[in-house]
Protein backbone atom coordinates (compact mmCIF):
# COMPACT_ATOMS: atom_id res chain seq x y z
CA UNK A 1 0.00 0.00 0.00
CA UNK A 2 1.11 3.50 -0.47
CA UNK A 3 1.34 6.82 1.50
CA UNK A 4 -1.33 8.06 -0.19
CA UNK A 5 -3.47 4.77 0.30
CA UNK A 6 -2.73 4.47 3.56
CA UNK A 7 -4.07 8.51 3.94
CA UNK A 8 -6.82 7.92 2.13
CA UNK A 9 -7.83 4.51 4.28
CA UNK A 10 -7.11 6.49 7.70
CA UNK A 11 -8.84 9.13 6.37
CA UNK A 12 -12.70 7.06 5.76
CA UNK A 13 -14.67 5.63 7.94
CA UNK A 14 -14.29 1.33 8.60
CA UNK A 15 -17.56 0.79 7.65
CA UNK A 16 -20.58 2.58 5.95
CA UNK A 17 -23.10 4.59 7.58
CA UNK A 18 -25.78 1.48 8.20
CA UNK A 19 -29.48 1.89 8.24
CA UNK A 20 -31.49 1.50 10.97
CA UNK A 21 -35.16 1.21 11.24
CA UNK A 22 -37.71 2.95 13.66
CA UNK A 23 -40.93 2.56 14.91
CA UNK A 24 -43.13 5.16 16.95
CA UNK A 25 -46.01 2.92 18.22
CA UNK A 26 -46.30 4.84 21.25
CA UNK A 27 -50.16 5.97 20.51
CA UNK A 28 -53.59 4.59 20.68
CA UNK A 29 -55.64 5.75 17.52
CA UNK A 30 -58.59 7.15 18.24
CA UNK A 31 -59.55 8.92 14.44
CA UNK A 32 -59.88 4.84 14.15
CA UNK A 33 -62.85 4.11 16.70
CA UNK A 34 -66.38 4.83 14.61
CA UNK A 35 -68.92 7.22 15.69
CA UNK A 36 -70.49 6.43 18.92
CA UNK A 37 -68.53 2.82 19.23
CA UNK A 38 -66.73 1.59 22.39
CA UNK A 39 -62.83 2.58 22.42
CA UNK A 40 -61.27 -0.74 21.75
CA UNK A 41 -59.34 -2.93 23.65
CA UNK A 42 -55.99 -2.66 21.95
CA UNK A 43 -55.00 0.18 19.97
CA UNK A 44 -55.37 0.21 16.67
CA UNK A 45 -51.68 -1.19 15.63
CA UNK A 46 -52.33 -4.04 17.79
CA UNK A 47 -55.88 -4.67 16.35
CA UNK A 48 -56.09 -7.99 13.53
CA UNK A 49 -56.04 -7.18 10.25
CA UNK A 50 -55.64 -10.08 7.45
CA UNK A 51 -54.68 -12.81 10.30
CA UNK A 52 -52.35 -10.84 12.17
CA UNK A 53 -52.13 -7.53 14.25
CA UNK A 54 -51.57 -4.71 12.01
CA UNK A 55 -48.29 -3.72 13.36
CA UNK A 56 -46.91 -7.49 12.47
CA UNK A 57 -47.55 -6.65 8.69
CA UNK A 58 -45.43 -3.62 8.53
CA UNK A 59 -41.98 -5.09 10.97
CA UNK A 60 -42.24 -8.00 8.53
CA UNK A 61 -41.76 -5.34 5.23
CA UNK A 62 -39.04 -3.95 7.04
CA UNK A 63 -37.36 -7.10 8.25
CA UNK A 64 -37.55 -8.37 4.47
CA UNK A 65 -34.94 -5.92 3.80
CA UNK A 66 -31.71 -6.56 3.81
CA UNK A 67 -29.61 -3.60 4.62
CA UNK A 68 -31.89 -3.09 7.54
CA UNK A 69 -29.57 -3.48 10.36
CA UNK A 70 -32.09 -3.83 13.10
CA UNK A 71 -35.76 -2.28 13.70
CA UNK A 72 -36.49 -0.45 16.94
CA UNK A 73 -39.99 -0.45 17.90
CA UNK A 74 -41.18 2.26 20.20
CA UNK A 75 -44.19 2.23 22.44
CA UNK A 76 -45.14 3.31 25.44
CA UNK A 77 -44.20 2.43 28.94
CA UNK A 78 -47.84 1.10 29.73
CA UNK A 79 -47.62 -1.66 27.06
CA UNK A 80 -48.20 -5.17 27.45
CA UNK A 81 -48.60 -6.75 24.05
CA UNK A 82 -45.04 -7.71 23.52
CA UNK A 83 -44.46 -9.57 26.70
CA UNK A 84 -44.06 -13.43 25.83
CA UNK A 85 -43.89 -12.79 21.70
CA UNK A 86 -41.14 -14.01 20.39
CA UNK A 87 -39.61 -12.25 18.43
CA UNK A 88 -37.01 -12.00 15.39
CA UNK A 89 -33.02 -11.19 16.63
CA UNK A 90 -33.06 -7.90 14.73
CA UNK A 91 -36.19 -6.66 15.99
CA UNK A 92 -35.93 -4.32 19.55
CA UNK A 93 -38.52 -2.92 21.87
CA UNK A 94 -38.05 -0.21 24.07
CA UNK A 95 -41.12 1.59 26.54
CA UNK A 96 -40.03 4.95 26.02
CA UNK A 97 -42.74 6.19 24.30
CA UNK A 98 -43.98 10.42 24.51
CA UNK A 99 -46.76 12.11 24.26
CA UNK A 100 -46.38 13.38 20.80
CA UNK A 101 -45.16 11.15 18.23
CA UNK A 102 -42.12 13.60 17.76
CA UNK A 103 -41.67 12.76 21.34
CA UNK A 104 -41.48 9.44 20.84
CA UNK A 105 -39.37 9.61 17.61
CA UNK A 106 -37.07 11.69 19.74
CA UNK A 107 -37.07 9.03 22.38
CA UNK A 108 -36.39 6.28 19.97
CA UNK A 109 -33.62 8.24 18.48
CA UNK A 110 -31.78 8.12 21.71
CA UNK A 111 -32.23 4.76 22.52
CA UNK A 112 -30.50 3.75 18.85
CA UNK A 113 -27.51 5.53 20.08
CA UNK A 114 -27.49 3.36 23.25
CA UNK A 115 -27.34 0.92 20.57
CA UNK A 116 -24.85 1.08 19.19
CA UNK A 117 -26.00 3.51 16.06
CA UNK A 118 -23.53 5.93 14.54
CA UNK A 119 -24.47 9.17 14.48
CA UNK A 120 -23.61 9.37 10.68
CA UNK A 121 -25.90 6.51 10.31
CA UNK A 122 -29.24 5.98 8.63
CA UNK A 123 -32.66 5.79 10.27
CA UNK A 124 -35.71 4.95 8.33
CA UNK A 125 -38.74 6.21 10.37
CA UNK A 126 -42.15 4.10 9.43
CA UNK A 127 -45.72 4.64 10.50
CA UNK A 128 -46.80 1.40 12.36
CA UNK A 129 -50.01 1.70 10.27
CA UNK A 130 -49.28 1.53 7.45
CA UNK A 131 -49.17 -2.06 6.94
CA UNK A 132 -49.05 -1.90 3.45
CA UNK A 133 -45.57 -0.81 2.57
CA UNK A 134 -43.37 -3.05 0.72
CA UNK A 135 -39.85 -4.13 0.96
CA UNK A 136 -39.07 -2.71 -3.04
CA UNK A 137 -40.24 0.60 -1.58
CA UNK A 138 -38.46 0.61 0.94
CA UNK A 139 -35.17 -0.40 -0.84
CA UNK A 140 -36.16 1.98 -3.70
CA UNK A 141 -35.60 4.53 -0.84
CA UNK A 142 -32.50 3.48 0.52
CA UNK A 143 -31.25 3.57 -2.89
CA UNK A 144 -32.28 7.33 -3.40
CA UNK A 145 -31.29 8.36 -0.37
CA UNK A 146 -27.78 7.30 0.26
CA UNK A 147 -25.42 9.52 -1.69
CA UNK A 148 -28.19 12.10 -1.35
CA UNK A 149 -27.02 14.84 1.08
CA UNK A 150 -29.84 15.36 3.08
CA UNK A 151 -32.07 12.29 3.16
CA UNK A 152 -35.55 12.07 2.07
CA UNK A 153 -38.98 9.99 2.38
CA UNK A 154 -41.84 7.96 0.28
CA UNK A 155 -44.29 10.46 -0.95
CA UNK A 156 -47.31 10.24 -3.47
CA UNK A 157 -47.85 12.93 -6.12
CA UNK A 158 -51.36 14.10 -5.49
CA UNK A 159 -54.13 12.56 -7.47
CA UNK A 160 -57.14 14.05 -7.33
CA UNK A 161 -58.55 17.98 -7.09
CA UNK A 162 -57.45 19.59 -4.26
CA UNK A 163 -59.61 22.60 -2.79
CA UNK A 164 -59.34 25.01 -0.26
CA UNK A 165 -61.96 25.57 2.11
CA UNK A 166 -63.42 29.19 2.90
CA UNK A 167 -63.19 30.31 6.52
CA UNK A 168 -66.89 31.55 6.68
CA UNK A 169 -69.16 30.36 9.35
CA UNK A 170 -71.59 27.32 8.57
CA UNK A 171 -71.23 24.67 6.34
CA UNK A 172 -68.06 23.80 4.85
CA UNK A 173 -67.84 25.44 1.29
CA UNK A 174 -65.20 25.47 -1.50
CA UNK A 175 -63.06 28.55 -1.07
CA UNK A 176 -60.83 27.43 -4.49
CA UNK A 177 -59.43 25.06 -6.29
CA UNK A 178 -55.84 24.28 -5.61
CA UNK A 179 -53.24 23.69 -8.28
CA UNK A 180 -52.51 20.05 -7.60
CA UNK A 181 -48.91 19.87 -9.48
CA UNK A 182 -46.34 20.16 -7.42
CA UNK A 183 -48.31 19.01 -4.09
CA UNK A 184 -47.19 15.91 -2.80
CA UNK A 185 -49.03 13.46 -0.37
CA UNK A 186 -45.96 12.27 2.68
CA UNK A 187 -45.59 8.77 3.43
CA UNK A 188 -43.00 6.70 5.24
CA UNK A 189 -40.58 5.89 5.89
CA UNK A 190 -38.88 8.76 5.88
CA UNK A 191 -34.72 8.27 6.15
CA UNK A 192 -32.37 10.80 7.83
CA UNK A 193 -29.06 10.86 9.59
CA UNK A 194 -29.60 9.87 13.14
CA UNK A 195 -27.46 13.33 14.43
CA UNK A 196 -29.29 15.47 12.09
CA UNK A 197 -32.72 14.28 13.15
CA UNK A 198 -32.69 14.12 16.14
CA UNK A 199 -31.23 18.09 16.53
CA UNK A 200 -34.22 18.96 14.17
CA UNK A 201 -36.93 17.12 15.90
CA UNK A 202 -34.88 18.74 19.52
CA UNK A 203 -35.17 22.33 17.47
CA UNK A 204 -38.51 21.99 16.15
CA UNK A 205 -40.90 20.82 19.33
CA UNK A 206 -43.55 18.48 19.95
CA UNK A 207 -46.04 19.79 17.57
CA UNK A 208 -44.23 18.96 13.79
CA UNK A 209 -46.05 15.69 12.91
CA UNK A 210 -43.65 14.53 10.59
CA UNK A 211 -39.47 14.02 10.60
CA UNK A 212 -39.43 15.64 6.89
CA UNK A 213 -41.08 18.88 8.65
CA UNK A 214 -38.48 19.18 11.10
CA UNK A 215 -36.25 18.89 8.95
CA UNK A 216 -37.84 21.26 6.12
CA UNK A 217 -37.60 23.80 10.10
CA UNK A 218 -33.77 23.07 10.10
CA UNK A 219 -33.26 24.61 6.75
CA UNK A 220 -32.91 21.18 4.77
CA UNK A 221 -34.68 19.98 1.51
CA UNK A 222 -35.85 16.50 2.04
CA UNK A 223 -35.55 14.29 -1.29
CA UNK A 224 -39.18 12.97 -2.49
CA UNK A 225 -39.18 9.31 -3.71
CA UNK A 226 -42.48 8.54 -5.43
CA UNK A 227 -43.84 5.81 -2.86
CA UNK A 228 -47.47 4.40 -3.99
CA UNK A 229 -51.38 4.67 -3.35
CA UNK A 230 -51.37 1.11 -1.33
CA UNK A 231 -49.13 2.70 1.20
CA UNK A 232 -51.65 5.00 3.00
CA UNK A 233 -51.83 5.20 6.72
CA UNK A 234 -54.49 3.42 8.51
CA UNK A 235 -56.65 5.89 10.60
CA UNK A 236 -60.24 5.89 9.89
CA UNK A 237 -62.73 2.90 10.73
CA UNK A 238 -63.21 2.37 6.63
CA UNK A 239 -59.16 2.05 6.34
CA UNK A 240 -59.03 -1.60 7.93
CA UNK A 241 -61.31 -3.29 5.27
CA UNK A 242 -59.15 -1.83 2.91
CA UNK A 243 -55.77 -2.68 4.07
CA UNK A 244 -57.19 -6.26 4.48
CA UNK A 245 -58.24 -7.08 1.01
CA UNK A 246 -55.19 -5.85 -0.20
CA UNK A 247 -53.11 -8.01 1.97
CA UNK A 248 -55.63 -10.78 1.10
CA UNK A 249 -54.95 -10.51 -2.40
CA UNK A 250 -51.31 -10.23 -1.96
CA UNK A 251 -50.96 -13.48 -0.04
CA UNK A 252 -53.45 -14.68 -2.85
CA UNK A 253 -50.68 -14.07 -5.24
CA UNK A 254 -48.05 -15.58 -3.33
Amino acid sequence: MTDDQASASAASPATEPRCWGLVPCAGVGLRAIAANSPAPELPKQYQNVAGQPMVMHTLSALLAVERMHRVLLVVSDSDQFWQGRAMDTRLGIAACGGATRAQTVCNGLQELLRMGAGREDWVLVHDAARCLVTPAQIDALIDACLPDAVGGLLALKLPDTLKQQSADAGPARVAQTVERGDKWLAQTPQMFRIEVLLAALQAAGAAVTDEASAMELAGHSPRLVPGGAQNFKVTYPDDFALAEAVLLQRKARG
